[in-house]
């Protein structure tokens, strides 16, 4: 039996993740037949409410017992075993669901599935890389073995059957550890060094803590049951953070198998074909140099043979920024990125660089062929000209020098502070972790 959940939390509180906890506490007559599944959809979506997540818990009667995966006061294993399984599950998720929901707040829309079979994985491509409509996600669950609720809006409903519907091609693993309810709202004690730490013990994590801003990635800001997450690519080694991370109690954890670092929301695109909430890896030159405005943020123009397009990197971006200041007219690269509707813009996650322009700088004016002078310049791309016989020459006849560009063709990311849960890190690129 699987149990999909999505859009219970709000920017105020809860984490849906929190839910997977309280089902298998619920459900504890039957076995986990496989991790918990944390799934990241399109984060272009404008309605999401922090990292558009949802989960999904699938139960049954196992045989052999499997890894540890969890400690809810007791541990948690993931079994071998069959799906079959019979109960009244359907009221049991719809009270934990209304128990912990954030109805209160504005732009909550829960809903759940309880189902004996999975959407197609067709679904879940749709909802990672753009918009589904609920329409389209309450005729797939009629034509399914399910029961299902969807609260206000019933967005919630699209998360679930869209989570439950993948089948990875390449994922991690998260490890979250949550806090305990006294403590939820205050002020998370997780010291600097200890995330150092782990990120030196943990070679497989990724996206721990950011170095050049002094800031905790595993650490949420909201006020949620999460007290750290930490991502990575090997199982066991995820857990050494509970004994690394010091401070503040842990209530429970448990391990989520994860979309997360797998740029599965990227579509490769041509320019021309670039479309509103989407996320893309689009190719091209740079045909207008970097421009700052206020704000610190940076514009550069994209153009292939066809098209042109707007590329930004935004403030949060931070020194991704002083990288993209450094290209020069006629620099070929890709970009990936979620594209902005109005105006179409697409917001750098990575840039890798192709091909780097000649950067050449003038060391002198041209020398007239008749009197020997130096030239002078009639102006900006104007040519120039001898003041003593008047002869002409080219911009191109001046003396020029090529410079050494400080850029390297090579993939660049945005820190660690401002990427986005499903963004593949440089480290999981470079070793092609799990795909």
């Amino acid at each position: 039996m699987y149990i999909a959940i999505d859009d219970t939390d709000s920017r105020q509180g809860m984490c849906t993740t929190y839910l997977a906890t309280e089902l298998v506490k619920e459900f504890s007559e039957y076995q986990l037949l496989d991790f918990p599944r944390l799934v990241r959809l399109n984060p272009n979506v404008p309605w999401k409410t922090r990292g558009n997540g949802a989960i999904v818990v699938e139960l049954g009667n196992g045989d052999d017992r499997n890894e540890k995966i969890g400690d809810l006061q007791d541990p948690i294993h993931v079994f071998d075993g069959e799906k079959d399984i019979d109960g009244q599950f359907f009221d049991r998720v719809k009270e934990i669901v209304e128990r912990w929901a954030e109805f209160d707040q504005e732009g909550t829309n829960p809903g759940f599935i309880v189902s004996r079979e999975r959407p197609d994985r067709e679904l879940y491509e749709k909802a990672v890389k753009g918009i589904v409509e609920l329409d389209e996600v309450l005729d797939i669950l009629e034509n399914i073995d399910c029961n299902y609720k969807g609260y206000g809006k019933k967005r919630g409903l699209i998360g679930a059957a869209a989570a439950l519907s993948w089948s990875p091609d390449d994922h991690s693993y998260e490890l979250i550890a949550y806090r305990e309810r006294e403590q939820w709202g205050t002020k998370r004690d997780i010291r600097d060094d200890d995330v150092k730490k782990l990120d030196k013990k943990i070679p497989s994590s990724f996206d721990n803590y950011d170095y050049e801003e002094e800031y905790q990635v595993i650490a949420p800001k909201s006020p949620c049951p999460v007290l750290y997450g930490v991502r990575g690519d090997d199982l066991k080694e995820l857990q050494k953070a509970l004994n690394i991370i010091k401070g503040e109690k842990v209530d429970r954890w448990i391990t989520f198998l994860t979309n997360q670092g797998t740029d599965d929301h990227i579509q490769e695109k041509k320019i021309s074909d670039l479309e509103p909430w989407i996320s893309a890896k689009v190719e091209g030159k740079v045909t207008k140099a970097p421009e700052v405005i206020e704000g610190g943020h940076v514009f550069i123009e994209l153009s292939d043979d066809n098209s042109s397009v707007t590329a930004a990197a935004y403030e949060p971006t931070k020194n991704f920024r002083e990288i993209v200041k450094k290209l020069i007219l006629g620099d070929k690269i890709q970009v990936w990125g979620g594209v902005r509707k109005d105006p179409l813009t697409i917001n750098m996650e990575k840039m890798k660089v192709l091909d780097l322009a000649k950067k050449k700088v003038k060391v002198s004016n041209p020398t007239c062929p008749n009197c020997g002078k130096n030239m002078s310049s009639m102006g900006k791309d104007a040519g120039y000209r001898c003041k003593r016989c008047r002869t002409k020459a080219d911009e191109d006849e001046a003396e020029y020098q090529v410079k050494e560009r400080d850029l390297q063709e090579k993939i660049y990311e945005t820190p660690v502070c401002a990427r986005r849960h499903l963004s593949k890190p440089i480290k999981r690129v470079n070793t092609g972790e799990n795909g």
